[in-house]
């Protein structure tokens, strides 16, 4: 009798040590994924190429329906308060879908924002470039199109169907046409425009300075509705 309780007393131990061991596992478990979470805020970033693979770190997260680590909290908004230092300036279209903090998976204070129909330009968008990339110092400029653009589509059609445009749309289809017309389709002619674009910033006197000192890194990228982001060449 004294053997089979001293038996099913080992058993017990050894059954509470296994729990224990799984717990502790588990907790390891937790903090490997608490050390990946934090992996993508904690990214020094100080040069362009720095920025380029944070964004495609936090688009790859995105993509993947990853736990977003966007930081919105009462304590960040408090240290923003005091200025802010973005690591890039992004130019996109104002299309609802294309939301770069959720694309990228961004917190506050962490891209500069320029957002019109069709990514394109005129004085007023490239002053506010100018200030994100010289004035704050932004080290990558990001001019991005994207799938199904509305600004795009019409002047696509305006051109090759002879759709009339209304109103002020009309100035924006004015600056697409150029892309439209080398172009076979409105994809290609999307990203065509993303080149234009990127040209006519490129002969900006202060971006071309920034460009030509080394401090500044102007791509290219084209983002697909399913949640995926291409950095062109």
């Amino acid at each position: 009798m004294k053997r089979i309780t001293i038996t099913l007393l080992i058993m017990s131990m050894m059954t509470l040590v296994g729990c224990s061991g799984l717990a502790t596992g588990s907790g390891n478990v937790e903090k490997d994924e608490a050390k990946s979470e934090a992996t993508l805020e904690s990214m020094e970033i100080k040069t362009a190429n720095d920025a380029l693979e944070r964004l495609k770190k936090g688009n790859e997260q995105y993509v993947k329906d990853a736990k977003e680590t966007i930081d919105v909290s009462k304590e960040r908004r408090a240290e923003l308060e005091n200025g802010q230092n973005p690591f890039a300036v992004i130019l996109s279209c104002s299309d609802s879908r294309v939301v770069t903090s959720h694309i990228f998976n961004t917190g506050l204070g962490d891209i500069f924002d320029i957002k019109l129909a069709g990514n394109v330009v005129d004085d007023l968008a490239i002053g506010s470039i100018e200030y994100g990339v010289e004035h704050l110092g932004v080290p990558l400029l990001v001019v991005m199109g994207h799938e199904s653009c509305g600004a795009v589509t019409a002047a696509y059609e305006s051109i090759h169907e002879g759709t009339e445009v209304e109103g002020n749309i009309g100035s924006i289809v004015e600056r697409i046409a150029p892309a439209v017309e080398a172009s076979e389709s409105i994809e290609e002619a999307s990203h065509k425009n993303v080149e234009d674009v990127i040209a006519q910033l490129a002969e900006d006197e202060i971006i071309k300075h920034l460009v030509e000192s080394g401090k500044l890194e102007i791509v290219g990228a084209y983002y697909d509705l399913d949640g995926h982001v291409e950095f062109l060449d």
